[in-house]
């Protein structure tokens, strides 16, 4: 069985040979390589995509997982449909311009995914880095913290949850940055998506295990409690008042278990609390 998604474009590059063939192959910038996968990134008439290559588990790997009582990702067609998922509830991602996916057996199941090349574009990491020796615009701060709240009130309330939820997987475009307007056109992509799962519903210990993520991964960039308790506002569209009476306990787990991934990070206590 095959499944293939290729603009007329991108079909003319491989006009030698089998179009899957030559695409799995490929050679480019590496830029991340694992025993099943990689990711890499090539240019066609000046401009960039990244190539993401899935190549079978197999059947050790598989059973592995399944006796641990996880489900491995299989391949690319789980961020194909995150893409289009987000897509189509309009949260920022990258762009998807080819798919495939060749195979039979789930443990030899065969796949990648093209995405085209985010131009002009910094991490909340990276960017955030310095804002606990040199704090960034007051209006600055409070656009991006309702940024990140809208994005992942609309992932969770869609069924959505990511799994490796970091600020370093969100990519601000930086011509986005417009002090100006207020910064209220201000553009983060989320990426990453290969382990994200989609339901009708988001269990809680996965929101829990999202929220508690980018928690921990904010821990160190210079926020104070006030610019939790205003995310915790705008996620859940409740007064802070209502959340303490009616949520306090949900909003503990998080706490707890995003102090608990800084610890085991850093093997220290993190300076902020929230309790």
């Amino acid at each position: 069985m095959m499944s293939l998604e290729l603009p007329g474009t991108f079909r003319a590059y491989f006009q030698n040979g089998d179009i899957f063939d030559s695409i799995m192959n490929l050679q480019g910038e590496v830029f991340r390589e694992q025993k099943n996968r990689k990711t890499l990134r090539i240019r066609k008439e000046g401009k960039g995509y990244f190539v993401k290559i899935h190549r079978g588990v197999g059947l050790r790997e598989l059973l592995k997982n399944l006796l641990s009582l996880k489900w491995p990702v299989l391949g690319a067609h789980n961020e194909a449909r995150a893409i289009r998922f987000l897509e189509n509830i309009g949260v920022d991602t990258m762009k998807m311009v080819g798919f495939g996916v060749r195979g039979v057996s789930p443990a030899w199941l065969e796949s990648f995914v093209i995405t085209e090349e985010l131009v002009d574009i910094i991490s909340l990491e990276d960017y955030c880095r310095r804002w606990k020796e040199d704090p960034p615009d007051f209006t600055l701060k409070l656009a991006l913290i309702k940024k990140v709240a809208d994005i992942t009130r609309k992932l969770h309330q869609n069924g959505i949850n990511h799994r490796d939820y970091y600020i370093c997987h969100f990519l601000l475009d930086v011509k986005s940055l417009n002090r100006q307007e207020g910064y209220a056109g201000l553009i983060l992509y989320l990426i990453d998506l290969h382990r994200v799962q989609i339901r009708t519903r988001t269990p809680e210990r996965w929101v829990i295990k999202d929220l508690a993520g980018l928690f921990f991964s904010s821990m160190d960039k210079g926020l104070t409690r006030r610019d939790i308790f205003r995310f915790m506002k705008i996620y859940s569209g409740k007064s802070l008042k209502t959340l303490l009476r009616t949520e306090k306990d949900f909003w503990i787990k998080v706490h707890e278990r995003a102090v608990k991934l800084y610890r085991k990070h850093f093997n220290c206590t993190p300076h902020l609390m929230v309790k």
